[in-house]
């Protein structure tokens, strides 16, 4: 099956620039000298979002925006970390504007994004056109334009959205270090590398690693996450990503690197495991998240009780909406689940993970 789905993956498009941002370029130098000053990031991430009049999706960006403190800017979120699949079949003006702008009209602030396999669609399941000739021209046009600015699918909502670099990137901000990748238009699995779309993209998340490495030989060591929107482990909606987390883990291993956690969407459910590892003679405990809760139609999921499989644990799942909110200290990552309910009512759901950055272990 993996061979059928690589002859039908798209060429990944090449960057407009380094694909390296700073969070000054998001949210401007005095956001970030506030950040520094207070010892912590916090970042809001959910994908799976996409839907035209969707009230699930408009709930989740409510509460969302419910943890902005308009007296304290730095001890709210930064920005939003979209997983992909912004817009689902409609990857027009129209759509970005229904699926994307109107829903989101409120959220104070700022949204970077990877794109999902929805995002990088020529065609519906049915063969229709999605709007755009080019995979990824509409996620481009709004998310990885020359220069920031109010991209002309907004209409009339005022979104100033960033300059990302291209649909691979990595953010280089306070306290954590963010890869985002591409792992393309198929339902499943995912590919960040492969024999129709080549190596561009695993040849520069290992350049990347690299770089990383050498800062932190001369500076303090940060978070490492992995964002990613096809999961590398998934029990319901889709399955695992294996041969995609091949790559990332060759990619680790090539550059003697491993990251903190892994987040991905994709499957329209909220899941958590934990991958144990044996990293230069020392166990470490990684997060992996699945979640694909922003608003698109949830999916059925196999019940989490910290059941064992191979290096990694189950330990724990939702079927519903929410967002995760991960937060970034010199010392420790921490992230925190709400759920959103269909009142709009939002609730703490499974245990704050904490990992500590000198340990690797989680508590």
């Amino acid at each position: 099956m993996t061979d059928f789905v690589q002859t039908k993956l798209l060429p990944i498009p090449n960057p407009h620039r380094d694909p390296t941002m700073t969070l000054d370029e998001i949210i401007g130098a005095d956001g970030v000298k506030a950040i520094e000053s207070a010892g912590s990031i916090s970042i809001h991430a959910v994908g799976d979002s996409g839907h035209e009049n969707g009230l699930n999706q408009e709930l989740v960006a409510a509460a969302m925006t419910l943890d902005y403190n308009t007296m304290h800017p730095e001890k709210s979120p930064a920005f939003f970390l979209h997983l992909g699949d912004v817009i689902y079949f409609d990857n027009t003006d129209k759509g970005y504007q229904a699926q994307f702008y109107i829903p989101y009209k409120k959220y104070p602030g700022k949204i970077i994004a990877i794109p999902g396999n929805h995002d990088g669609e020529i065609f519906k399941y049915d063969g229709t056109p999605t709007g755009q000739k080019k995979t990824l021209e509409a996620f481009q046009r709004n998310f990885c334009q020359p220069k920031a600015g109010v991209p002309p699918d907004a209409g009339t909502i005022y979104r100033e959205m960033v300059s990302q670099p291209g649909v691979y990137w990595w953010l280089d901000a306070p306290f954590i270090d963010i890869i985002g990748l591409y792992s393309n238009i198929g339902e499943g699995p995912g590919f960040i590398s492969g024999k129709t779309i080549g190596q561009k993209q695993k040849d520069w998340l290992i350049a990347t690693f690299n770089t990383i490495n050498k800062s932190r030989a001369i500076s303090t060591r940060k978070a490492l996450v992995i964002a990613v929107h096809h999961p590398p482990f998934s029990n319901g909606g889709h399955s695992s990503s294996s041969q995609m987390l091949t790559d990332i883990d060759d990619a680790c291993k090539q550059a003697i690197i491993q990251p903190d956690a892994v987040l991905a969407a994709h499957a329209h459910n909220y899941q958590r495991f934990t991958r144990n590892i044996n990293f230069k003679n020392e166990s470490w405990q990684v997060p992996y998240y699945v979640i694909g809760t922003g608003g698109r139609g949830i999916v059925p999921l196999e019940t989490a009780t910290g059941q064992v499989v191979g290096d990694h644990s189950y330990d724990s799942s939702l079927m519903g909406y929410g967002y995760l909110t991960l937060t970034a200290t010199a010392k420790i990552l921490r992230f925190a689940f709400n759920q959103v309910a269909d009142s709009g009512a939002r609730t703490p759901y499974d245990k704050v993970i904490t990992v500590d950055l000198k340990s690797h272990k989680i508590s």
